[in-house]
């Protein structure tokens, strides 16, 4: 396209006295006039239509207001060096140019600032001319920069007062925040003016030493030798090497596979080489009591030599345990304990152990929480998270793992609730600083990722859909009725009404489910329930072609009547699993289902078995009712997809038309994207929070699609 003059096309058009043309040329003037203090003076001045000499602060000024004139539709033509912002000298600040003076988040790391152009240190002739520059332009080596020496010289005060702060070097945990650019609040990297004038980076130790975490296939080797009693698969090997250079640099770390990767046979390699590296260490591994079994049996089948002590009632007499003598643990590398013993185990927050380790990480991840506050008291060298959901429903999950495994990286509770309430109140948030700053920290390999695990099968998942019997609709419409009633008594008192939503909650799930779930009848019809028709339907056809299923509920008092109900479909029993299961029971249980002739079906409860357990005879696994948390669903859907999985995954989830569960199904989908802005690039809903019209739209029954007419 080629363009004309103003001048000129004002003479041309002009002349042929076409008005309409005329305007339409002077309109982008007009508007940009009506922007731009420049263009207005020309206008006025009559100067607009003639060559100019302007002064470099008058060329500066018109360069500012470059990007405004052509929004307004006036064709800018500008030098090379302006391309939306010319180059700049800036500040560079360097840490970790050297191996830091003491291995952890507190080692310590030197820290230079320098004034540099593309990346190039500035002669001090030229530092002088650029920092005494006013005129907001200056020429360096032959070309036109932005300069602001005021402005300039403010950030290298800046810089070199907190320089001072840190006379002896950046602590290692700040300077991956500046390099980061993770904006907390209260530290100089975060001042507006300071990111626009300075740049933080990583020296040749820190950025080779990070580079390595992120890409831990080029890490040393890491070999426990022929004490690991099994073969790794390379991601594995891979895994080794990233938690052995992390314990090699004294930090903490997340080990967050998804559920099934083999996490546990990582950690028993590193227990191998720390043992080897630094002897008669003992190291602390806690974990919800379901998994204790599982983990004796993982240590005697893959690192039998590993002396494991378990410091549990299943293994011991309470007063036994609570009165253990120091000596009971010489010559011990491994403790087994659970994270209700850290409440009542006085003395596993007296030992200052070599490695703690968290299994089911996502068990601390309310701060508040007791059994929370008891696992950051332990006193360690090294911790060490395992979790396949780091983010399970908000950031803060991740914030308070990491307040653990590296206590103040994040900052404080508070400076990372500002800061992620900033994140959600942006219509585009950017995740690339917090990424970047937890990455080295995280180790994230998903199953679905055929680079990392080509041999496992598929999973696919699919939404059974339900009606409503007619009792079900019935039970279900007055509940709606009787909810709006109790809104409109409670609308001032906001805990009340917080209890009253989540009670009306649990009861459309448990009308959903069965009516005798609610009403506590204990008839449990299969016609009356929906549900109970569909779950035929799967468990006959699966009966037929003789696969093994799961049949996840959030509800005990639900998996007696599902196993009883299934056991009619199957012709035999299966097996049961809740809150109530002994311990030292809950092993055999998993033996007998794994068992090719084993049991057709295993109901479980999803908090009880939701994790650590191994099923793979399953090849479809059912959730009967949701929890509304796509990680914990996901978590549990695990104990059938994971390495051993022979066959393709098939996951039916239930829901019924028409009501609350299918609403909820719609908006927790969106919820999954949380966890991969953050790792890649889950949580429960709020509705306590929702207005009352919001929560009536929630809530209310759809009749025709409930009973489906």
């Amino acid at each position: 396209m080629a363009h004309l003059p103003l001048g000129r096309a004002l003479k041309e058009y002009g002349a042929a006295r076409d008005r309409e043309t005329l305007l339409a040329l002077l309109e982008p003037v007009q508007r940009a006039s009506e922007k731009s203090a420049v263009v207005k003076g020309l206008v006025e001045s009559g100067a607009l239509f003639q060559p100019l000499a302007w002064t470099v602060p008058e060329a500066y000024r018109f360069l500012k207001e470059a990007a405004g004139l052509e929004e307004c539709g006036v064709v800018v033509r500008l030098p090379d060096f302006w391309k939306g912002r010319a180059r700049r000298p800036e500040v560079s600040v360097t840490v970790g140019a050297r191996p830091a003076g003491s291995v952890g988040l507190d080692g310590l790391l030197d820290f230079s600032v320098e004034l540099s152009l593309d990346g190039e240190r500035l002669t001090e002739k030229e530092r002088k001319e650029i920092l005494s520059a006013t005129a907001g332009l200056a020429l360096v080596r032959g070309n036109w920069v932005e300069a602001d020496g005021e402005k300039l010289r403010a950030v290298l005060d800046r810089w070199a007062d907190a320089r001072l702060e840190n006379r002896s070097g950046v602590p290692f945990g700040e300077a991956l925040r500046l390099v980061s650019g993770l904006d907390l609040g209260g530290r100089v990297r975060d001042e507006e003016d300071v990111q626009g004038w300075s740049r933080v980076l990583a020296g040749e130790w820190l950025a080779n030493a990070m580079d390595g975490l992120r890409g831990p296939e080029a890490l040393a080797a890491a070999d426990p030798g022929s004490e690991l009693r099994g073969t790794l698969r390379p991601y594995q090997k891979a895994g080794v090497k990233w938690l052995h250079a992390l314990t090699r640099l004294g930090l903490g770390g997340c080990l967050a596979d998804d559920m099934g990767l083999g996490k546990t046979i990582q950690v028993l390699a590193l227990f191998l080489l720390l043992r080897r590296e630094r002897k008669g260490e003992t190291h602390l591994l806690v974990l919800p009591a379901s998994l204790i079994s599982n983990w004796k049996s993982e240590i005697e089948r893959f690192a039998p030599s590993l002396n494991a002590f378990v410091a549990h009632g299943s293994a011991f007499p309470a007063a036994d345990l609570a009165a253990l003598p120091a000596g009971k643990l010489k010559g011990v590398d491994v403790v087994l304990t659970t994270y209700g013993s850290l409440l009542s185990l006085s003395w596993l927050k007296e030992i200052r152990w070599g490695l703690v380790v968290l299994d089911e990480a996502q068990a601390v991840k309310n701060p508040g929480a007791q059994q929370t506050r008891a696992a950051k008291a332990l006193k360690s060298r090294l911790r060490l998270a395992l979790t396949g959901t780091p983010v399970e429903n908000r950031l803060g999950d991740l914030w308070s793992i990491f307040d653990f495994v590296a206590p103040g990286l994040l900052g404080s509770a508070a400076e990372f609730t500002r800061y992620a309430k900033r994140l959600a109140g942006s219509s585009t948030p950017d995740f690339g600083p917090l990424r970047g700053l937890v990455r080295p920290y995280v180790l994230r390999r998903m199953k679905t990722d055929r680079s990392v695990i080509a041999d496992l099968p598929d999973k696919t998942e699919v939404k059974a859909w339900c009606p409503l019997s007619k009792t079900q609709a019935a039970l279900y419409q007055q509940s709606v009725k009787e909810l709006a009633k109790a809104l409109e008594e409670t609308q001032t008192d906001g805990m009340k009404r917080r209890g009253i939503v989540l009670s009306f909650l649990v009861r459309f799930k448990q009308i959903c489910n069965h009516p005798s779930q609610w009403l506590s009848d204990g008839t449990f019809a299969p016609a009356a329930s929906g549900k109970f028709g569909r779950l035929a339907e799967i468990c006959e056809e699966l009966r037929e072609t003789q696969e093994k299923v799961l049949v996840f509920t959030q509800f005990r008092e639900m998996t007696g009547p599902l196993s009883e109900y299934l056991a009619t479909l199957y012709g035999r029993p299966g097996l049961v699993l809740h809150g109530g299961t002994p311990v030292g029971k809950r092993r055999a249980l998993v033996d007998d289902f794994q068992r090719e002739d084993g049991p057709p079906f295993f109901v479980v409860s999803l908090k009880a078995g939701g994790t650590g357990l191994n099923l793979t005879e399953a090849s479809h696994v059912v959730h009967f009712d949701r929890w509304w948390n796509p990680a914990v669903e996901d978590q549990a859907t695990d104990r059938a997809f994971r390495i051993g999985q022979k066959r393709n995954v098939l996951v039916h989830k239930l829901v019924c038309r028409g009501t609350v569960e299918e609403r909820i199904d719609t908006l927790i989908e969106g919820k999954r994207e949380l966890s991969r802005e953050l790792l890649e690039g889950g949580g429960e809903l709020n509705v306590t929070e929702m207005s009352n019209a919001e929560l009536m739209r929630l809530v209310s029954l759809d009749l025709t699609a409930a009973l489906g007419e």
